[in-house]
């Protein structure tokens, strides 16, 4: 069945609180792409975000985002009211996230609601801590650690606590406990309200489409509690970080500093942890794509410390046998292949062995007729068809920064005339091509500049930041998205 998908991150939903919430707003998003014809919702990963404010970089590979939590949905429950969240400053722009004041405000208005909290009233807050004891303990924890010491990353903790003594930590347990609580309570809400949501969007026939790191941070409660999956020498120091090789684009290379795992402790656990990961994340979302997919066949590591990736080697990852063992525990996995970059032949085999739908983005495409991202040369309908993801430039940002060759080239492959036109003639392309789904943007819907460009790769500060307003959710809209579904039979 072909079908079209549209990616907007939660931080992204309209909101009045800042960041986009799981409340109404997202209820109502829903709404529109089900009025739109829409079949699949993508976001980025839900993880609570660290320094940087990216969903690449976060505390737990199993946390929700607090920031997400709905305040009024809070009201509707008697633990908050109106004047103890709507009193704040959550926004110095009306179109950009300001992590900054979300940061100084979110945990403040959360703490109000957690001390009304009452877990008698809420039957299902101890069922939720059962359930995710394995991972949820050692979270509340390390955030209530975290927030003991300043925010400071675990390695810069007391010597003993750093290494996770039993001694200490089991101390920690008890002096900690009420603020622990707090990250619990905070990571109930969070699930009741995102299942709730995803419940409403696949009601409605939407399938969310989710996203998986594929390394954790190393500011993580995963590196500081479970350092055995971790490439770590005695002292707990990563040995080589992850990160890309020079290319064209980049010529000092991508330096990433994620900790590297340790895959033959993995292979001799029968790579537990990770199919209890890809378990997690399927429960999570109904499509689960995998970033930095080919890391799994190799991966290029950068000596710690390095100051760019210039120097690094490549090593072999664990190859199809990790998705072949988990599919023998968990069956036919529903999973996207991010299958961008530097491509090898043993890369190719891999992907056909996994036999997963990889990703074919329009923007690489408009260099010369045999470019692989061109929609004619799409040689199987087992792919997503990108005209660009959240790394990529707005369409309209794109075009502007086009030589006057892939200008020219753009033009007459699309059977345009002017520039403006080209955004839209992109989308008709992806739409059109054979992939079985297609996907943009909600920018490239909404016309939107650069400046709403949602990352740019190996840069801090000003990303993640791109908002809606409610206005832009028009029936128009829909009505234009529908009819471009069914003239594409999506």
């Amino acid at each position: 069945m072909r079908k079209s998908c549209i990616i907007m991150h939660i931080s992204s939903l309209p909101s009045e609180y800042g960041i986009g919430k799981m409340g109404r707003h997202a209820f109502a998003f829903v709404d529109f792409l089900k009025s739109a014809g829409v079949k699949c919702w993508q976001i980025l990963p839900l993880s609570p975000t660290s320094y940087g404010d990216s969903p690449y970089q976060s505390f737990s590979v199993n946390a929700g985002n607090p920031y997400f939590i709905d305040f009024e949905v809070l009201e509707g429950d008697g633990l908050l009211e109106k004047h103890e969240y709507s009193s704040f400053t959550w926004e110095s722009e009306p179109d950009k996230v300001d992590y900054s004041l979300i940061y100084e405000n979110c945990f403040k208005v959360l703490k109000i609601a957690y001390s009304r909290f009452k877990p008698s009233k809420f039957p299902e807050y101890k069922r939720f801590c059962d359930e995710n004891k394995e991972w949820l303990d050692e979270y509340a924890l390390f955030m209530a650690l975290k927030s003991k010491n300043g925010g400071k990353a675990w390695y810069d903790w007391d010597p003993d606590l750093a290494m996770h003594k039993g001694k200490e930590v089991t101390a920690a347990k008890k002096e900690l406990k009420t603020e622990i609580g707090f990250y619990r309570f905070m990571q109930y809400e969070f699930a009741r309200q995102w299942s709730e949501l995803k419940r409403y969007a696949n009601d409605s026939g939407i399938e969310i489409v989710g996203d998986i790191p594929i390394y954790c941070a190393l500011d993580s409660v995963e590196a500081w509690a479970d350092h055995k999956l971790f490439w770590f020498d005695r002292k707990r120091r990563p040995v080589c970080v992850a990160g890309c090789p020079p290319d064209e684009f980049s010529p000092t290379g991508q330096l990433w500093g994620n900790p590297l795992y340790d895959w033959d402790y993995h292979r001799k656990t029968g790579y537990k942890w990770w199919i209890g990961r890809i378990k997690s994340a399927a429960e999570l979302y109904d499509i689960v794509r995998i970033d930095h997919f080919r890391g799994f066949e190799s991966y290029y590591t950068i000596p710690y410390g390095s100051e760019d990736a210039t120097v690094g080697e490549w090593k072999k990852g664990p190859n199809h046998e990790l998705f072949r063992l988990a599919e023998e525990e968990l069956g036919r996995l529903n999973i996207i292949a991010e299958d961008l970059g530097f491509l090898t032949p043993e890369v190719h085999e891999m992907l056909n062995k996994c036999g997963y739908p990889g990703m074919k983005v329009l923007q690489f495409g408009f260099s010369d007729g045999e470019n692989d991202y061109l929609p004619h040369n799409f040689t199987t309908t087992n792919c997503f068809a990108y005209t660009g993801t959240h790394d990529n430039e707005t369409l309209n940002g794109w075009v502007e920064s086009l030589d006057k060759k892939s200008l020219k080239f753009a033009k007459r492959y699309l059977n345009v005339r002017k520039k403006s036109e080209i955004p839209m003639a992109v989308v008709r392309a992806a739409w059109g091509s054979v992939a079985m789904v297609a996907c943009a943007q909600m920018q490239d819907f909404l016309n939107s500049p650069s400046s709403d460009r949602m990352n740019t790769p190996s840069t801090l500060g000003g990303n993640w930041q791109f908002r809606t307003k409610e206005t832009d959710f028009t029936p128009e809209l829909a009505k234009k998205i529908k009819k471009l579904n069914r003239m594409y039979n999506r």
